[in-house]
């Protein structure tokens, strides 16, 4: 067995968020157990495709001894994946943290009838859908919300959406170097007042912070973002600035 270059993970750092699966083209990383790992050296490129998802910084290359990979064992393995997703043979994955199913119980018995009024300002809101140099984004302040937020978050257009121009996308379902490309522009061309990201405390919803990140660096302009973190519950856990 030959030394060659190949995905190390590092446990310790791995959250299990699960961006990386899908960035990994042969299909060599799988989240088992909350982490990310690597079913089998032979699957692995050694190229390293899903090293820039990692908001952990978890995965690096290294140099090992493994076996070469096998794009033919790789064509035969996703051709098995594929079959697994029809639907006679569907499997819920509870892998990831962010998909495993809970239920929550409340008592309504104190809620107000008192309607709010929506806060919403703008259409559309999709991150994928809005153009960067819609008017209402110039000298805005800026929400970004992870698709589940407002769900959880019972005031969120009283506390979050007023006053404030929004994009909305899911960081696990959706193509994030997309993301961080369309937030570059909005960044760079709409001299912003401020930028908050709200995200959920699963984590695989971090992807969305990394990707404001990543488009304020890239796009030259030196602007605090604030990320609140919102718990299952719809409690706010967590505030920082990046």
């Amino acid at each position: 067995m030959a030394k060659r270059k190949i995905v190390h993970i590092d446990e310790e750092k791995c959250d299990g968020c699960g961006l990386c699966v899908p960035n990994c083209a042969e299909g060599a990383i799988q989240i088992i157990d909350g982490k990310a790992r690597l079913v089998s050296d032979t699957y692995c490129d050694g190229l390293g495709a899903c090293l820039g998802h990692c908001p952990k910084d978890a995965i690096k290359i290294i140099e090992r001894e493994a076996a070469e990979f096998d794009e033919e064992a790789v064509k035969e393995y996703l051709g098995k994946k594929d079959d697994a997703k029809k639907p006679h043979a569907h499997k819920h994955h509870t892998g990831c943290p962010g998909s495993q199913m809970r239920q929550i119980n409340r008592n309504d018995s104190n809620d107000s009838n008192v309607k709010v009024s929506s806060k919403l300002r703008q259409w559309p809101v999709q991150l994928a859908l809005v153009p960067p140099n819609a008017p209402y984004f110039e000298s805005a302040d800026l929400l970004i919300t992870a698709t589940c937020v407002p769900f959880a978050y019972g005031n969120y257009h009283n506390d979050y959406l007023k006053d404030r121009a929004v994009v909305v996308g899911c960081p696990k379902l959706d193509d994030i170097e997309f993301y961080t490309e369309k937030l570059e522009e909005i960044i760079r061309i709409n001299d912003l007042e401020s930028i908050t990201v709200l995200r959920m405390q699963v984590p695989c919803c971090g992807g969305i912070s990394m990707a404001a990140k990543t488009a304020r660096d890239r796009s030259g302009v030196n602007i605090p973002i604030k990320v609140v973190t919102i718990g299952i519950e719809g409690e706010v856990i967590g505030k920082e600035y990046i």
